[in-house]
């Protein structure tokens, strides 16, 4: 039997190794959580841009008018290419309003409103500009040519005049252009400021030069900066577009120098 003293210092020794035990238990590190996986999730894949193709514009229609019919705004008209029939008339003539109009000659109706925008424009860009010659039916034609004839001869007429039913002039199509200047009806009214303003802005108001410098061989014709040609804003367009400057190679027409039995 242990005596009341032994027994308490062997109560004591085990209180101190349980209090060491549990402080080394207390102070022992504790295990780590498991970490989530650090792989990163796989992101959904994007898929690479598609590259659209650019719509290609359509082909320019050279057939959407004729070019023989009188009454179509692409009639072509040259030394071997007479009206059809030689006396046409228009039937839809009409006065520009609000220009200088020389001889008060008519226009067919979309190109006396053309006339009238181009006009305006030119104005506005300080070119005083008037018509000085627009339609002239065939009987008209016939005087003007048979007097160039009795003057100057045939030959030389032929350069400068074209004979009734082959003349522009007739189609109502066309209008001849002055500044009030000294270059009437000249080689030289393209060189002053209103000829080559007209000339560089003729296509967006629907206007061709029709008998340009270097082409007489093409046309038949002097140069004629003066000389308008109404052909409608998109074939216009086009022309200036790919650097024509006839509607013979445009319309890829054989060159009319002369007229057919001529040849």
């Amino acid at each position: 039997m242990f005596s009341r003293s032994h027994r308490g210092s062997t109560l004591l020794a085990c209180g101190t190794a349980l209090a060491l035990a549990s402080g080394l238990t207390a102070c022992a590190p504790e295990p780590e959580a498991p970490r989530p996986s650090e792989t990163p999730a796989t992101q959904p894949s994007t898929p690479a841009p598609t590259a659209t193709a650019t719509p290609t514009p359509p082909a320019f229609d050279r057939a959407a008018y004729s070019i023989d019919d009188p009454t179509s705004l692409w009639v072509v008209s040259n030394k071997l290419r007479p009206l059809s029939p030689v006396d046409f008339a228009p039937q839809d003539l009409d006065m520009p309003v609000g220009v200088e109009n020389e001889f008060s000659q008519p226009l067919r109706e979309p190109a006396a409103r053309a006339a009238e925008s181009l006009i305006a424009a030119a104005a506005e860009a300080g070119h005083s500009v008037r018509i000085i010659s627009a339609y002239r039916d065939y009987a008209t034609q016939v005087g003007l040519y048979s007097g160039y004839v009795a003057r100057d001869g045939r030959e030389a007429a032929d350069t400068y005049s074209a004979r009734p039913g082959h003349s522009e002039h007739q189609t109502g199509l066309v209008i001849d252009l002055d500044d009030h200047g000294d270059c009437y009806l000249a080689a030289c009214f393209g060189e002053t400021p209103a000829g080559a303003w007209l000339a560089e802005h003729a296509a967006a108001h629907g206007f061709i030069v029709r008998y340009p410098t270097g082409k007489e061989s093409v046309t038949g014709f002097m140069p004629e900066p003066w000389h308008f040609r109404y052909v409608g804003p998109e074939l216009a367009a086009q022309l200036a577009l790919e650097g024509t400057t006839t509607l013979e190679e445009f319309f890829e027409l054989p060159p009319a120098p002369d007229y057919a039995e001529e040849r």
